[in-house]
């Protein structure tokens, strides 16, 4: 590895523990509240390091969002990819989708959290990269779908734009519910549940 690779790394694992520590400050207490001194004792570093990879606390926040939000997509896309690779439907990749980002919510609930309490905020300095990351995840699941469509998996009578929003929401609450109020469950009890509305199974038909 040569210095430039290194240096690299090593700014890589700094940010995402200033990314760690301010996800958890900030679900904890509030935006507004949380200080550039904490965020920086939190991750074990020196409070001008938060300045030297980040102009300000805003431009900080902004870039777990893309950080977070892109995690997410990622993990939605490769199980997409995974089942497309053992020749799955598409539905199928749907799926496991789901599966992927309950997985993702319980591996990063802090942060789910927050990306989920943001979004119904409208005052932010980071509106528009908010609703840009959540696109993001959002055409994910709209390229899967419009595929389904396109193999006849689904009917082409459905709202591929506002069906993916819902499958994304529905993920997002589901979990949310399941990690503050139903911790009894396990995600497979989760995933479950999910999985027979995608399939259309809860009338018991």
């Amino acid at each position: 590895m040569d210095v430039t690779d290194s240096s690299s790394t090593r700014r890589r694992a700094t940010r995402a523990k200033l990314y760690e520590a301010a996800v958890t400050l900030i679900a904890e207490q509030g935006f507004s509240a949380t200080t550039v001194d904490e965020i920086a004792e939190r991750a074990g570093v020196a409070k001008g390091t938060v300045y030297y990879n980040f102009k300000s606390k805003t431009e900080l926040f902004e870039e777990l969002l893309r950080y977070g939000v892109g995690l997410l997509t990622a993990s939605l896309q490769n199980a997409a990819d995974e089942t497309a690779r053992r020749g799955g439907t598409k539905v199928a990749a749907l799926d496991a989708m789901i599966r992927a980002g309950l997985v993702f919510i319980d591996t990063y609930p802090a942060f789910t959290q927050l990306f989920v309490a943001e979004l119904w905020r409208t005052n932010r300095a980071w509106q528009s990269t908010l609703m840009g990351v959540r696109q993001q995840a959002v055409a994910v699941v709209e390229t899967v779908l419009r595929e389904a469509v396109e193999n006849e998996e689904l009917s082409e009578e459905i709202d591929i734009s506002l069906t993916a929003a819902a499958l994304v929401g529905m993920v997002l609450v589901a979990a949310l519910d399941w990690q503050s109020f139903q911790r009894e469950r396990s995600l497979d009890d989760v995933h479950a549940a999910l999985s027979r509305l995608l399939h259309g199974r809860v009338s018991g038909r």
